[in-house]
Order: C-alpha cells, then sequence, then structure tokens
C-alpha cells in the first residue's frame, strides 16, 4: 500500500514563499494628502509666473523627491530667511512658520507666500486664542520638528513642549484648572492619547481642544495601515526618515501586527532579503509622497513574483485647499518696490 504525498509545507522565513500565494495589499488613502498638495502646487506656480528663482524656508514638505524635482525647475531651499537676498520671493512650507519668521521677511525685504497647511494654520490660532485667555499650553510633539517649532513661536511664554508618554512627568504648570493641550498634526492618534491619557493622571481638568489637531490625512493613513497590517508579513512604507507621519506609519504597522516593516524613499532601497518567506506585502506612503515613487515599488515587487495587487480602502478624501491668495498678486514687484522704498529712505 502506497502512501498519499504529504502536503507541501507552508512557507516560513528564510524560505521563498509560492509564486501562486503572493500578492501585495496596497493601502488606500495613501500618499499626498491636501496640504501637501497645496504647497507644492504653491510653488511651481511661483516659478511658472515669476520665473525662477523662488527661494522656500526649509523642504516645502518632507520627501527627497520632491525638493530635489523643484529645486530642477528652479526652488532654491534655504534654511534661515536672512539666505533670501533682498528683493526676493520666499515660500514658508508646509509645516508654518513662527511670527518671528515673518517679521524676519519683512526686514529683508521680501515677498512672502505662506503654504502652511491649513490644518496646522488651525492649531496656530487655537494656540493664540488659548493664550490670550492665559491657559498653560501643552503642545504635545517632537522636539525640532518643524511645525512644533512653528506653534510654539505663537505663545512661547504660554507653551510647553510634551514628547510623549515619557515627558509627562517633566511638565509644570501654573494652575492645574487651567491647561489645555494641542498636538503636532502628524503623530499617531494612539501616541497622541496615550500622552493625553497620562497628562489627564496629572491633571484631570485638562482642556481637550474644540477639533482633533491630528490631520485627517494621518489617522486615515493610520487606520489603512492597521487594517492591512494584520495580514501582511512585511509592510513597505514609501516615505523620507524625516517625515514625521511616515515614520509612524511604520511604528502603526508593526503594532498592528506587520512581522517586518521599512521605510523606503526609492524602490532600490528595497532588500530583497525582507521578501524571504513573505506571501503578503503590504505597501503605503506617506502624505507627503507622490504616486509615481508608490508605481515604483509596485513595480519592483511585480517583478519578484508579487504581481496581485489588492486594495484596502479605509475612507475616501475629497478635501482640497485654495491655494495661497499671494500667488493671486504680482509679489515680485512688490518685494522690489519695497526696497526701491528703502533705498530711497537711506538715501
Amino acid at each position: 500500500m502506497t502512501s498519499s504525498p504529504s502536503p507541501t509545507p507552508a512557507a516560513t522565513p528564510g524560505e521563498d514563499a509560492p509564486r501562486d500565494q503572493r500578492k501585495v495589499l496596497l493601502a488606500a488613502p495613501r500618499g499626498y494628502c491636501a496640504g501637501v498638495d497645496r504647497a507644492v502646487i504653491a510653488v511651481e506656480k511661483a516659478l511658472e509666473q515669476y520665473g525662477a528663482p523662488v527661494y522656500v524656508r526649509h523642504e516645502i514638505v518632507h520627501n527627497k523627491y520632491v525638493v530635489k524635482t523643484l529645486e530642477k525647475k528652479g526652488a532654491i531651499f534655504v534654511e534661515e530667511t536672512e539666505e533670501v537676498p533682498e528683493g526676493n520671493i520666499v515660500i514658508f512650507s508646509a509645516h508654518g512658520v513662527a511670527p518671528v519668521v515673518h517679521e524676519e521677511a519683512k526686514r529683508g525685504k521680501l515677498a512672502t507666500i505662506d503654504a502652511t497647511c491649513p490644518l496646522v494654520t488651525k492649531v496656530h490660532k487655537e494656540a493664540v486664542r488659548y493664550a490670550k485667555e492665559d491657559y498653560d499650553i501643552l503642545l504635545i510633539g517632537h522636539e525640532g520638528h518643524e511645525e512644533v517649532v512653528g506653534t510654539s513661536g505663537e505663545a512661547p511664554e504660554h507653551i510647553t513642549l510634551v514628547d510623549g508618554p515619557d515627558d509627562v512627568a517633566n511638565v509644570e504648570v501654573r494652575d492645574p484648572e487651567k491647561v489645555v493641550w494641542l498636538s503636532q498634526t502628524t503623530l499617531s492618534v494612539d501616541e497622541t492619547m496615550e500622552t493625553v491619557d497620562a497628562l489627564k493622571g496629572r491633571y484631570p481638568n485638562l482642556l481637550s481642544p474644540p477639533s482633533d489637531d491630528i490631520c485627517y490625512a494621518t489617522q486615515n493613513r493610520q487606520i489603512a495601515v492597521k487594517q492591512m497590517g494584520a495580514e501582511a508579513d512585511l509592510v513597505i512604507v514609501v516615505g523620507s526618515k524625516n517625515s514625521s507621519n511616515s515614520v509612524r506609519l511604520v511604528e502603526v504597522a508593526l503594532g498592528a501586527g506587520a512581522r517586518d516593516a521599512h521605510l523606503v524613499d526609492y524602490a532600490e532601497e528595497i532588500d530583497e532579503a525582507w521578501l524571504e518567506g513573505v506571501r503578503t506585502v503590504g505597501v503605503t506612503s506617506g502624505a507627503s509622497v507622490p504616486e509615481i515613487l508608490v508605481h515604483g515599488v509596485l513595480d519592483w515587487l511585480a517583478q519578484r513574483g508579487y504581481e496581485d495587487v489588492e486594495t484596502i480602502t479605509a475612507a475616501e478624501e475629497s478635501i482640497h485647499f485654495s491655494l495661497p491668495k499671494e500667488l493671486r498678486r504680482d509679489l515680485r514687484a512688490e518685494a522690489q518696490a519695497a526696497t526701491e522704498a528703502q533705498a530711497a529712505t537711506e538715501g
């Protein structure tokens, strides 16, 4: 009597998964959010309208590909406002700037285009309002991030940065009955609420902002990753290492159950060793990532047998922001006029 053949064992780490079982879960939504789209288009429109050079203070958004593409078109990225020659145009990035930066631009006779994401502007306005009401404002965010620097600059005497739940023990306020929290818009929702819960443990009457500061795009992308993370052996997040929301997506994927997760700028950065024993690859991208980079990753995976792509949809996005109002004026002429007026006064 002959024995029946043994079933083919399932792939395990270190073995190649059968090609007919390999698939990709593609997160939706992913990539550009409305604020990033607005900021990038603002730079492109300024270059079309005024010609090169157009200066941009800091990276317009945190993505290497976007910055390099705009540089090729004539954008010049600078770290500080003083680096921009008088009479020129400077664009403020989507992350926002403190009031002192606007003052620097005015002193430098610069025309400005403010490409701050409207959702970040909302947080700035909340900070100003609560400061006027003499609240201590606990800003949840990561030290040194451009958005945090900009928001803190709106009311530096009233704002204390809280960099995660482990930092809560270091917080001191004047009046525990008059405390409010705000947050960086690109954080993990779970991380933010963990910090809020820790703060409420110390300050039971902690006031919450009138609306959630975590932006809709950050939330939607994290929800999509949670949905696919539980099914994916590997999650590839397309995004730059200085992109806070992209870094958070890697953390969210691992927290949702993905065996492995990595952040890459380009498909060429993927290590084939990551695919050992992997049947299901999750793919998503940060809110500052153009779709062309995601297609590059999908093509790379398809060449290695991951041709079956299933979209995991967490939400539909239809939000659009109008372009900065400054693009409807002749800014270069205004900057030149300001320079000439100053020269006449000094003469």
